[in-house]
């Protein structure tokens, strides 16, 4: 086997056009397995497996910079530079992040797992480069779909004017997560219709020198061309076309269900049954039949279709009634406040983590403007995606403290759909709903249908001394720790299920500061400027003591959730054993 010989790019170099075809093989062999027993972004990096030999091939890393766009396509990469048995053996899967990562290896550059970066960032080390005297090439590796991100657009259009080494590589796989959507794509499939000699040519009209690879899954085919740009003296795009999911049939033929991929069955690649229900499908069948009767129904994507699962079924049956402006957050919040503005009742959602992206406008085009959109942030939770740069423990610090917005935080399916369908109809404020997380819970009481008092919580049980407000998913380690008082303390706890994050039911409060002499806050999400601290501060100038449990202001990487709740605290017994220390 050549990849079991390979410990670092330098053992790429000797290597004949046989050997790389091999190694080829052997890369995505291993993919295979690996992605099969463990899940993981599979159509990317099936992909990108030639382009990736043929630039450690090229080009001296890590002297020469390689930096890669949102790193989805790393796996190759990964396996090249020193970390291959994190992809050959089984009890080293998860040695090594999904994505690019310094802490691993030098090769790596930068924490990245957002799109259209790569650009701007290589600008950085190119401009350092040049002030300090180097000579490196700098590469930044970018896909199709992530060129319709503001970042990458601004970080091209300033890259332009650089008069020194610079190359960016655009992988053309003619798909983003699902289908790309925005002008510039019509003229990239020109470029490849015409072999790269189209005159419709973004690149050269920006100010960048050109080259076109019409099959990015030949290494022969694409080492002439970026030996041909080593070393070049001015900003080159090189434009290559590849196939995501190259190699596997299943992934070829369904690219965007193969994005990212649960483990499945190799022979079938059938994933393994599960009957597990799923907010986004509960959010997308609403918003389907919803548009059967509201004609002013407008569903946004910003290139992430899962959280309202608008899978291609549910695109084709809207019709006119969804939007995807592809990877441009900033884009779908500012369409969202002036399709409201218009008089659309209109959903954007998508990963929480994606909505950082969008502060400004979150703030400027839509809060201020007052504009009654509606945005759904999914896996925003501990029990959300994990890795560093997906794992989303700021909303309610990001979201909630913009003043207008109203944060709503469900406890359950139909509270979830309740607080939806109220946000579409009201025509008073900007809000935003926090998808619950972990598996989907059921209502066990009535749900709220109006939720026009923003400031008023719900005490579902009423009792005295300790008060426990639990947020949002929280809720139901709420109604276990005040179970567990009754039993282990004999405390009779009120429960309250606050619902907004970003209101203050002061009345409550109030009444409650008169015979608790503990409130304790529970939330999923960091600690520092989150919901506690705005129970804290009301009741201050009381004698009630407030003790708020939640996540310390840190960056989380591939955590367990289990064990991140244990170091928070945020156990049954845990709590009930501080609450009794707190009342001694």
């Amino acid at each position: 086997m050549y990849l079991e010989q390979i410990d670092g790019p330098a053992d790429l170099k000797g290597l004949g056009a046989e050997g790389r075809r091999v190694l080829a093989q052997e890369v995505r062999d291993a993919l295979l397995a690996k992605a099969s027993a463990h899940g993981g972004h599979f159509g990317p990096n099936f992909g990108f497996v030639e382009t990736t030999i043929a630039l450690h091939t090229v080009f001296d890393s890590p002297r020469d910079r390689l930096v890669f766009d949102v790193s989805h396509q790393t796996y190759t990469h990964k396996m090249l530079t020193g970390r291959k048995e994190a992809f050959l053996s089984s009890e080293h899967y998860d040695d090594v992040s999904a994505y690019s990562n310094p802490d691993e290896t030098d090769h790596d550059l930068f924490k990245v797992g957002h799109t259209s970066t790569s650009v701007s960032l290589a600008l950085g080390l190119a401009k350092a480069r040049d002030v300090l005297g180097g000579s490196e090439n700098v590469v930044a590796i970018i896909g199709d779909g992530s060129l319709s991100g503001g970042e990458a657009l601004e970080g091209l259009n300033a890259a332009a004017e650089l008069g020194s080494n610079f190359i960016v590589v655009v992988n053309d796989n003619q798909m983003s997560i699902a289908e790309n959507h925005g002008g510039l794509y019509r003229g990239l499939a020109e470029l490849r219709r015409t072999r790269g000699e189209a005159r419709d040519n973004l690149f050269r009209a920006m100010g960048f020198d050109y080259r076109y690879v019409a099959d990015g899954n030949d290494c022969e085919a694409l080492i002439p061309v970026l030996e041909e740009v080593h070393g070049i003296r001015h900003p080159v795009v090189v434009h290559v076309n590849t196939f995501k999911g190259k190699g596997y049939a299943p992934a070829e033929a369904d690219k965007e269900a193969w994005h990212w991929h649960m483990p499945f069955d190799i022979e079938t690649g059938e994933s393994h049954p599960s009957s597990r229900e799923s907010y986004a499908a509960l959010a997308g069948e609403y918003l389907l039949e919803r548009s059967q009767s509201d004609e002013s129904l407008l569903v946004v994507a910003s290139g992430v279709t899962s959280a309202l699962d608008m899978n291609p079924r549910r695109r084709r049956a809207l019709g006119a009634h969804y939007v995807d402006v592809g990877i441009a957050e900033e884009a779908a919040v500012a369409l969202a406040s002036g399709a409201a503005k218009r008089g659309a009742n209109v959903v954007w959602g998508t990963a929480a983590t994606f909505i950082q992206r969008s502060y400004d406008q979150l703030s400027q085009d839509l809060a201020i403007n007052g504009n009654p959109a509606t945005i759904v942030g999914a896996n925003g939770s501990v029990w959300g995606m994990s890795d560093v740069t997906h794992a989303a423990f700021y909303s309610i610090p990001l979201i909630a403290n913009i003043p207008d917005i109203v944060y709503l935080a469900p406890t359950n399916a139909e509270e979830y759909l309740s607080m939806l369908a109220w946000s579409l109809d009201q025509r008073e404020h900007p809000v935003y709903i926090a998808v619950p997380g972990g598996p989907v819970t059921h209502a066990s009481r009535p749900v709220r249908s109006d939720f026009s008092q923003t400031d008023r919580y719900e005490v579902v049980r009423r009792g005295s001394r300790v008060a426990v407000l639990a947020l949002g998913d929280f809720f139901a380690l709420g109604e276990e720790l005040a179970d567990g008082l009754a039993e282990e303390l004999g405390i009779r706890a009120t429960l309250v299920n606050p619902q907004f994050a970003s209101g203050l039911d002061r009345a409550l409060l109030d009444e409650l500061a008169k015979d608790h002499e503990l409130v304790v806050t529970l939330e999923d999400g960091s600690l520092d400027g989150g919901f506690g601290g705005r129970i804290a501060r009301h009741l201050g100038a009381t004698r009630t003591r407030v003790a708020c449990f939640g996540f310390e202001r840190a960056f989380y990487d591939r955590y367990d959730a289990a064990e991140l709740m244990r170091e928070a605290h945020l156990t049954p017994d845990q709590l009930c054993r501080d609450v009794r220390e707190l009342l001694a």
